[in-house]
């Protein structure tokens, strides 16, 4: 492995820039690669203009959160893939890397147990009022009412939006505390839903229905702010938000306000709208909700277990390894476009 300092080649082998990375080192990364015949440059980028100085003379690109977006990809001159460790592409320009004949990677089904149970955990954590009943415990209050009011699960109603595969293993989770679940999902047909027991509903009928909504949206035009005011008004009081998708799928300051003027009970949030690991500076203060009692927020980490982030790396750089080895990859997300623009 090289360092930004030793990028400029002083060997023919193609190169692999890793622009970030929070696991500590690479080195699952450089096994896999170095096998292919590939070295390795890795950085700390929180910027795009920290990728220019590499990315013309790279063959690869591999990131956690930091974005390769138009300025980045145009300026690639040998670039074969762009690997994302993870599933969303959202910090991916694919449409300029396919313009560009680059192909976009992912990894998938690597963390569906591990996020289905960190959803269950926050319903379950803010339906029973746990937060308040640990704050009152350490007080030296012993009283049953500190979390007053709890409500029985069993015959109330979750609305889950998206039917994917971690949606499904939500559902799987949750229907065994007797709630009957309903979900948004425009793109699932109908058939697979009543297979697991969900019926589909449209969003007003969601939002109008559920006592409880766990969001697992992926980030897309149409999914930003999927929640805001309007959304918020029309949602049951008392009801309470789970969102282990994408943090900016739901609108923060909206959310605040229902919060703090009471109609909704409480929110678990796997991410703040402003993904603070993509920042170079960050501080809670950026963000009012962290301020609130009935917040909890854990720091994108619904995917973690010592098993998925392994298996996300390996992945993630077995994907390039076999592009740069002229092997077909496992996980692709605009293949069939650029068959189309090859064609």
């Amino acid at each position: 492995m090289t360092d930004r300092a030793d990028f400029f080649p002083r060997t023919d082998k193609p190169k692999v820039v890793i622009t970030d990375y929070d696991f500590g080192d690479v080195a699952v990364e450089t096994e896999i690669l170095e096998a292919a015949g590939a070295e390795v440059i890795a950085l700390q980028a929180k910027r795009q203009e920290d990728l220019f100085d590499v990315a013309p003379h790279c063959a690869a690109m591999m990131n956690q959160y930091a974005r390769i977006g138009k300025e980045t990809i145009t300026r690639m001159r040998n670039c074969e893939v762009i690997a994302r460790y993870g599933v969303g592409v959202d910090i991916v320009d694919v449409g300029t890397a396919t313009e560009k004949g680059i192909l976009v990677t992912n990894v998938q089904n690597y963390c569906t147990e591990e996020v289905a149970d960190h959803a269950i955990a926050l319903w379950l954590t803010l339906a029973r009022k746990l937060p308040d009943y640990d704050r009152a415990t350490h007080a030296g209050v012993w009283k049953w009412q500190s979390g007053q009011p709890v409500y029985r699960l069993r015959g109330r109603t979750m609305g889950v939006v998206s039917l994917g595969k971690i949606g499904q293993a939500i559902v799987a989770r949750a229907q065994s505390f007797g709630v009957s679940v309903i979900a948004y999902d425009p793109y699932l047909p109908r058939e697979v839903a009543a297979k697991i027991g969900v019926e589909l509903v449209s969003k007003p009928e969601l939002l109008a229905r559920s006592d409880y909504i766990l969001m697992q949206a992926p980030m897309t035009p149409n999914t930003h702010h999927f929640l805001s005011d309007a959304e918020f008004s029309v949602m049951k009081p008392g009801a309470i938000l789970v969102n282990t998708g994408r943090g900016p799928t739901v609108d923060n300051k909206a959310l605040f306000r229902a919060l703090t003027e009471g109609h909704l009970a409480a929110a678990g949030l796997d991410d703040p709208e402003e993904e603070p690991a993509k920042r170079a500076n960050w501080t809670p203060d950026d963000n009012p909700l962290f301020k609130l009692p009935n917040v909890l927020v854990t720091p994108h980490a619904a995917y973690y277990s010592e098993e998925s982030i392994h298996e996300a790396r390996v992945t993630a750089a077995t994907q390039v390894a076999k592009v740069l080895t002229g092997q077909n990859p496992d996980y692709t997300v605009n293949a069939d476009a650029l068959a189309v623009s090859t064609a």
